[in-house]
């Protein structure tokens, strides 16, 4: 079990985002300000699910995400996504 106190409601999961890459495949280094938002991730969190739509990913999966999926937030100094399941494309 993860060490976060949140607990999301219905059909949202909450993911803690993979390091954005630092550095390009030929040893580039890329600075902060060009670095692209990581589109996957781990689950830390899911909900109960929706009576009709049970929810399919579980803690410890890792997934991918849409670029612009979820509510970024801030939680014993991590950053966290929260979002619906739906937002999620896949298990990897």
């Amino acid at each position: 079990m993860s060490d976060v106190n949140i607990r999301p409601l219905a059909d949202r999961v909450l993911v803690e985002p993979a390091a954005a890459e630092t550095k390009t495949a030929s040893g580039i280094i890329i600075p902060d300000t060009a670095q692209e938002k990581p589109q996957k991730g781990k689950v830390v969190a899911v909900g109960n699910g929706k009576p009709d739509e049970p929810i399919t990913v579980k803690v410890g999966d890792d997934v991918l995400y849409g670029k612009y999926s979820g509510t970024e937030l801030h939680l014993n100094g991590k950053d966290y996504l929260i979002m619906r399941e739906s937002d999620i494309y896949a298990i990897i």
